[in-house]
C-alpha cells in the first residue's frame, strides 16, 4: 500500500503571512527522502493554499507520481491540462468549506465528468473520483471513464473517535470489493491519522492511502521527513 503525501498545508502556513515561505516544493522534497509515493495538492478555486505557480513547479521538481486534487471549475481544468500531472483527482468544493466534506455526487454530474475524463485520458492522464462508499456511486464512476475511484474516509475517521466505528469500516470495505469488481483502481483518504490508519491500512485492495492534514501537524514537532516515515511505518 502506497502513501501520497498531502502538501496543502505547507502553503497554508506561506499563506497566512502572504510571503514565499515555506515553500511546498522543499516539503515534497523531504517527502520524497523519507520514502512517499506520491505527492498530492490541491488547487482550490480560491487559491486559499496552492497557487498556479505551486503547480507548476511541483510538476516540475516532484519525482514520485504528482496526483492534483481538483473541482471541476473550468480554470482548473485549464491549469491541469495545461500542466499534466501524472494523475487528477475530481473533488466536489464548496467555497465556505474548511475541507472537503464528502465525496463527489457522480450521479448528478455524470456527463460532465465523463466529457472532462475524455480529455485528461487524451492527454494520459490517470483519472480518479473522489466518492463515499455507496455501490451506486461507485459504479457511475466506472461508467464515467474513470481509472480509479478514492474512497472517503471521513465519516471513519470521525467514528473512530468514539470507537464506534465498525458501521463505517464494513461499508469502505464492501466498497473496495464493489470497485475492484468493477475493475476500478482503489484508494482511499480523508481525516485519516496516526491513531486511526491501522484500520484502514488492513484492507485489501486498497492501492494507496492519501493524507496531508495530520502529517504536516506532526511534522511541526518532529519534522517532515520523521512524520513521513512514521505514517509510511503504521501502513506498511
Amino acid at each position: 500500500m502506497r502513501l501520497g503525501v498531502n502538501i496543502d498545508h505547507i502553503a497554508t502556513v506561506r499563506e497566512a503571512r502572504g510571503g514565499l515561505f515555506p515553500d511546498p516544493v522543499e516539503a515534497l522534497k523531504v517527502a520524497e527522502e523519507a520514502g512517499c509515493d506520491a505527492i498530492v495538492a490541491h488547487l482550490r478555486e480560491d487559491r486559499r493554499h496552492i497557487n498556479d505557480q505551486d503547480i507548476k513547479r511541483i510538476k516540475e521538481n516532484a519525482k514520485a507520481l504528482f496526483n492534483m486534487e481538483m473541482s471541476l471549475a473550468h480554470d482548473i481544468i485549464r491549469v491541469a491540462l495545461s500542466v499534466k500531472p501524472d494523475e487528477v483527482t475530481f473533488v466536489p468544493e464548496r467555497r465556505r468549506e474548511l475541507t472537503t466534506e464528502g465525496g463527489l455526487d457522480i450521479l448528478a454530474c455524470r456527463k460532465r465528468l465523463t466529457g472532462v475524463i475524455r480529455d485528461f485520458k487524451k492527454e494520459n492522464i490517470t483519472v480518479s473520483l473522489f466518492v463515499e462508499a455507496d455501490k451506486n456511486q461507485i459504479e457511475a464512476a466506472k461508467d464515467t471513464g474513470a481509472d480509479f475511484i478514492e474512497i472517503h474516509t471521513g465519516s471513519f475517521a470521525e467514528a473512530f473517535k468514539s470507537n464506534d466505528y465498525a458501521e463505517e469500516l464494513d461499508m469502505i470495505k464492501n466498497g473496495v470489493d464493489f470497485a475492484i469488481s468493477l475493475g476500478l483502481g482503489v484508494n482511499a483518504g480523508h481525516g485519516l491519522d496516526y491513531e486511526n490508519v491501522a484500520e484502514i491500512a488492513k484492507i485489501t485492495g486498497i492501492e494507496s492511502l492519501n493524507i496531508g492534514y495530520s502529517i504536516i501537524a506532526r511534522a511541526l514537532f518532529v519534522g517532515i521527513k520523521s512524520a513521513v516515515a512514521e505514517m509510511i511505518g503504521l501502513i506498511r
